[in-house]
């Protein structure tokens, strides 16, 4: 066997927690340099917008030749199509979404965590006459499929005692959402920041339905063959968005100026966002992160988005990586 399928075979051992991180470490530094690396930037991830607006994974990879490419996601539901066809890296997603998706076959691990949003909730119109998730029963009601909000929905069914039979559900990408739920073309919208923000702060329109318990956190997910092949890139990386990330916290301002600036909202919303509705405090993926999971797993099952009889306690543990970050990421 070659030098390098067995350099590449160690990394992906290590990276699955079977050999120490002494491994991944050998088999990076013997690596050959990466030509491209890429990954995704979102407006639900203000500090994948940082990274990219200052340019440090340029700097962090000139020496080494490697073209850094950006792609847009549009939702969680773009970032993880990119990564199971192999178009992006490294892409950024909701948890719950990712889980789906881990499920469902796509090949990816979680070793990061970009933030812990409320970036979700049931929206209507400032005039609507519907008053509590009862009142959802036969509405129409906008979400983008395989995203946080329209698992968000589910769950907020579930508790009024419906199901997703009980309601219309129409699917159009989040900022259409908004669009069609200030037209009247629906009756209600499973929103996402910042365009949910934008809709409450501009056209008055008004949250029906909050929970933070349902808002699953920001997961930075990897392909697994990158991780296997490249673990010191994917540290690097990581390393890189610890730097956004203390950016963020000590400027938030500034912060909510960069995504105003992205996603063309005003920066009012931008602050609601940034100030109010999201948390960088933690990024190591740990117990919390996979309880959260465990917590909103039974809706998959539920709905039928996965197969019959799919352990998703398992695949929780195959997602999210407690391990690879642990001597990259600050504590606090």
């Amino acid at each position: 066997m070659k030098r390098r399928t067995l350099l590449q075979l160690a990394a992906g051992a290590a990276a699955a927690g079977i050999l120490p991180r002494t491994a991944i470490a050998a088999a990076g530094q013997s690596a050959a340099p990466l030509e491209e690396l890429r990954l995704d930037y979102a407006y639900y991830s203000p500090t994948s917008l940082v990274l990219r607006r200052f340019g440090w994974l340029e700097q962090e990879f000139k020496a080494d030749g490697t073209n850094i490419k950006w792609v847009f996601s549009a939702g969680s539901n773009r970032a993880l199509e990119y990564l199971n066809g192999n178009s992006i890296d490294i892409g950024s997603s909701a948890g719950l979404a990712a889980l789906l998706a881990r499920a469902n076959g796509n090949p990816i691990r979680t070793p990061y965590i970009y933030s812990r949003p409320e970036w979700t909730a049931l929206v209507v119109r400032k005039d609507s006459p519907i008053r509590g998730l009862a009142d959802l029963r036969g509405k129409k009601i906008a979400a983008t499929k395989g995203t946080d909000p329209y698992l968000f929905l589910l769950r907020a069914l579930q508790v009024a005692g419906l199901k997703r039979a009980d309601i219309e559900h129409v699917s159009l990408q989040h900022a259409d959402g908004r669009v069609a739920l200030e037209q009247g073309r629906v009756d209600a919208w499973a929103g996402l920041d910042p365009h949910m923000a934008a809709s409450e702060l501009e056209s008055g329109s008004r949250l029906l339905y909050r929970n933070v318990a349902f808002n699953t956190y920001g997961f930075l997910n990897v392909r697994e063959a990158f991780l296997a092949s490249h673990p010191q890139q994917l540290a690097r990386v990581i390393k890189a968005y610890e730097r956004a990330r203390a950016w963020v916290r000590a400027n938030p301002s500034e912060a909510a100026s960069i995504l105003a600036e992205e996603a063309k909202v005003s920066l009012p919303v931008a602050l609601l966002q940034i100030k109010l509705r999201s948390d960088f405090s933690q990024a190591l993926p740990g117990a919390r992160h996979v309880n959260a999971l465990r917590a909103a797993a039974p809706i998959l099952h539920d709905e039928a988005l996965v197969k019959p009889g799919t352990d998703l306690n398992r695949v929780v543990a195959e997602l999210v990586d407690t391990r690879f970050a642990q001597t990259i990421v600050a504590r606090g």
